[in-house]
């Protein structure tokens, strides 16, 4: 695959850095918007595994180089296999298997996942975005699920965003394909904070600093319970969540924290 003029001079489709606890991966194709090929599709799914199994790495965040947070899949490489004799069918079905997977990885990533939005996030880019725990937004970014505009309705970004907003914005994004600002991504839930273009990344590393200082098992379990009861009927989801509470106050983190409440003193976390 010829991604060399896609790529920052001299780096990978994927970047990584480190602050203190937090772990920055940019995604890092700015001259095709960061648009999600085969090869950054599986650069961010093994990223996130091994910072989930990280015990140095207490949060990361996913942004995008250049002027885009990710404009979606990369439809040039998706358009290209429709020569093939199935006419692309097993491709799109590796493909879209490999991007569901991504998204898996991060709702499955023990730590908080953090999306620094600069510019634009599109289709399955916006999906990203409604799949992280947390998102960031610069005043100037954009949102939009515009498939249904191409003859291509966004199915699978539908699934984080149905999860995430309301049905009402949720099908608004989905059948209309239009943008949004950052303030009406904010104020339907899509993103948590909006703040200038030059403080987003920063504002996401903050976010995951605080978080850092929480006790690490408690995050990961709370994390867990929470994908895990959304799907629940409510009935179940308080029996789970009940159950999910009483092993995590026997968790030694726990007994400190309590503890540590009650003398009115700052807790000691186990390491």
């Amino acid at each position: 695959m010829n991604d060399t003029a896609k790529r920052m001079p001299g780096g990978e489709v994927l970047e990584r850095e480190t602050r203190g606890p937090v772990t920055i991966l940019t995604l890092n194709r700015p001259a095709a918007r960061n648009s999600l090929s085969e090869e950054l599709i599986g650069a961010v799914t093994r990223a996130i595994g091994d910072l989930g199994r990280s015990d140095d790495v207490r949060a990361v965040v996913i942004t995008g180089a250049g002027s885009a947070f990710s404009s979606g899949h990369d439809l040039k490489e998706l358009t290209a296999h429709r020569n093939d004799p199935d006419r692309g069918r097993a491709f799109f079905e590796k493909t879209l298997k490999a991007c569901s997977e991504m998204m898996l990885s991060i709702v499955r990533c023990p730590k908080p996942v953090i999306a620094a939005v600069n510019g634009i996030a599109t289709a399955a880019g916006c999906q990203l975005v409604a799949t992280c725990d947390l998102a960031v937004a610069s005043v100037d970014a954009r949102f939009a699920t515009p498939g249904v505009n191409i003859g291509l309705f966004c199915s699978t970004p539908m699934v984080a965003l149905s999860r995430n907003l309301s049905r009402k914005a949720s099908m608004e994004m989905l059948l209309l394909g239009e943008m949004i600002g950052a303030d009406d991504a904010k104020a339907c839930g899509l993103v948590n904070r909006v703040v200038a273009a030059d403080r987003v990344v920063n504002e996401a590393v903050e976010l995951g600093r605080k978080i850092a200082e929480k006790p690490k098992a408690t995050l990961k379990i709370g994390k867990e319970a929470f994908y895990r009861q959304l799907e629940m009927p409510l009935e179940e989801a308080y029996a789970y969540a009940s159950s999910v509470m009483v092993e995590n106050m026997l968790h030694d983190e726990a007994e400190e924290g309590i503890g540590a409440f009650l003398d009115k003193r700052e807790p000691r976390w186990p390491r």
